[in-house]
């Protein structure tokens, strides 16, 4: 079994950089975008077969060390009482969206054993099947709340954030829902194979720091704090604000995801000595094309120096238009990678 990953988490010496993407079990993927025109998404991810033949289609392109489940964030969303459509270029739509308070009562509690049963046996097939772990993954609850508000997404995000400073008793029963049950749902993965579990805040940087410290920060640390006890490693990540850092840390995690906004020894550096951090490669970079890529690639394996507690990874997801060639390049460049103390 492929382990590097799941040592990193733990800050623990690799042989090399544990290196995986976000979105890459999707779009930038040729026999993906084969098997979407036969089948819906929310079809593939409802399949077990399925949803775990499409987890596995990245290592066919570029030698990745972990697997992260095809599902969507709004996943949950269905076996708490809402409907949704997938779709294109918009991603999931609540087809009856949050339209004022009384819509916190449509929220049905919910066991992710019984009611998203098909995700977790999805993951026992990959558990069974691959020699690299399995990333499971939950959103934090502010992005997840962010998409039962109508509209397109900034509307959303500001609707959102209206809520956070407006109704804050509102919003910490929404919240407060949201992050208990996310929590059991991760893990629930777990205990059906998955290694660890990312927690995906990536619309939380549109908050400046003390919002997230009073409002948001006590419902991302019960759902990792329940993690934690659990046993169940995890990745927190956030993306779009450099400054929320240090309090995301404090929030909880054993890695803290980075983006591409700042080196990743300085964002380290916020982060603090006691997190593994997984990150930082601009997405734009892989789209820049190969030379562009492997500079950027390089830079980042120079920062980090052979530290343990390096994941390698995009900053946010894989643009559709990426070039699989071009992330096999990556990929074969970190795992090639020597930081020169081990040279001399």
């Amino acid at each position: 079994m492929n382990d590097l990953l799941l040592r990193a988490l733990r800050r623990e010496p690799t042989e090399r950089t544990p290196v995986w993407f976000m979105r890459q079990a999707g779009r930038c993927l040729p026999r993906y975008r084969e098997l979407r025109e036969e089948r819906s998404f929310l079809e593939l991810v409802g399949d077990p077969e399925s949803a775990a033949a499409v987890t596995s289609l990245p290592l066919e392109y570029f030698p990745v060390d972990a697997l992260v489940l095809f599902m969507d964030l709004s996943t949950p969303f269905e076996a708490a009482g809402l409907e949704v459509e997938m779709r294109a270029g918009v991603g999931p739509v609540v087809l009856e969206p949050w339209s004022g308070p009384e819509d916190v009562g449509r929220l049905r509690p919910f066991d992710p054993r019984a009611s998203l049963g098909h995700v977790l046996e999805a993951i026992r097939i990959l558990a069974a099947r691959e020699r690299v772990p399995v990333l499971g993954f939950v959103g934090a609850p502010f992005t997840l709340c962010s998409y039962l508000l109508p509209g397109p997404r900034a509307s959303r995000l500001n609707g959102i954030r209206a809520l956070v400073h407006g109704r804050p008793g509102l919003w910490d029963r929404l919240a407060g829902f949201w992050a208990e049950h996310l929590a059991e749902f991760a893990i629930a993965q777990v205990e059906a194979g998955a290694g660890a579990v990312q927690v995906f805040d990536s619309w939380v940087g549109v908050l400046d720091p003390e919002t997230y410290r009073d409002r948001v920060l006590p419902h991302s640390r019960h759902l990792l704090g329940r993690l934690r006890t659990a046993r169940v490693p995890s990745i927190h990540f956030g993306t779009g604000n450099p400054a929320l850092l240090p309090a995301l840390a404090e929030a909880g995690g054993d890695a803290i995801g980075l983006d591409w906004r700042q080196p990743i020894d300085r964002a380290w550096e916020a982060v603090g000595p006691e997190r593994a951090v997984q990150g930082n490669l601009d997405p734009a970079a892989i789209l820049a094309g190969e030379e562009a890529a492997l500079a950027a690639t390089d830079d980042i394996l120079r920062r980090v120096g052979g530290r343990p507690g390096h994941v390698f990874n995009v900053g946010h997801g894989l643009d559709p238009d990426s070039d699989p060639t071009v992330i096999r390049a990556v990929v074969e460049r970190v795992h090639a990678f020597e930081p020169e103390a081990a040279r001399t």
